[in-house]
């Protein structure tokens, strides 16, 4: 009498016939091009910041003073930077939002700008701005704060160079203004000498022309 095939390994074997079709039928390339519903093309995307120079590129948290509500409120966290525009020179301080980009502090560095360490923390600094953030000029009073206190005096000593440098430019055009307006109001004057000694001399040959005329008539 022949012996029986265990049900038990039969079954195993049509389980892995089964599997090794279902991965064929996986694999298998049926070469259907499925093309897409929207097809996106690409923007070019610009920041504003294309024609500056990165001087300063750091993480920190700004804050601004309310006036109102007399208290400091969170601006923002991200990052901060100093650019300089590669034809005029200026340079400006922004700030944007981490995760939205958000322009939270815009403004020009001028030569009265001045930095000023924030009273109790040495990683901090103050300072006053006519900001641009909110699509419109405002008088603002900032605090910004970094993670170490040496990002915090790199921060502060390039603002306060770049402010004095400023300062200096100023003072050398007004100083090329003053000679200008000098020079001017010496070629007025020497102009308005000479059209005077013109019109004497005028006056002089009008009045020898006049006693001429007359000699000659008393002559006749």
């Amino acid at each position: 009498m022949a012996d029986k095939e265990p049900v038990v390994e039969r079954r195993e074997d049509e389980e892995e016939v089964e599997a090794a079709s279902a991965a064929a039928g996986e694999e298998e390339d049926t070469g259907a091009h499925v093309a897409p519903i929207v097809r996106l093309e690409e923007v070019a995307v610009t920041t504003g910041e294309e024609d500056e120079e990165v001087l300063v590129d750091m993480k920190a948290k700004l804050y601004r003073f309310d006036k109102d509500g007399s208290q400091w409120k969170e601006r923002g966290t991200g990052t901060v930077k100093l650019l300089k525009h590669k034809e005029n020179g200026k340079v400006r301080l922004v700030m944007r939002q981490a995760k939205t980009l958000k322009i939270c502090a815009n403004h020009l560095v001028i030569s009265t700008t001045k930095m000023q360490e924030h009273a109790g923390s040495d990683k901090s600094c103050v300072w006053h701005a006519s900001d641009f953030a909110d699509g419109e000029l405002k008088e603002e009073m900032f605090a910004i704060r970094f993670g170490s206190v040496e990002n915090c005096k790199k921060f502060k000593d390039l603002v306060e160079e770049i402010a004095e440098s400023l300062t200096k430019t100023e003072g050398k055009e007004n100083e090329e203004g003053s000679s200008a307006a000098g020079l001017l109001e010496k070629l007025s004057v020497s102009e308005s000498k000479s059209e005077e000694a013109t019109t004497k001399e005028e006056s002089a040959n009008a009045g020898k022309e006049t006693d001429t005329k007359s000699a000659a008539t008393s002559s006749e």
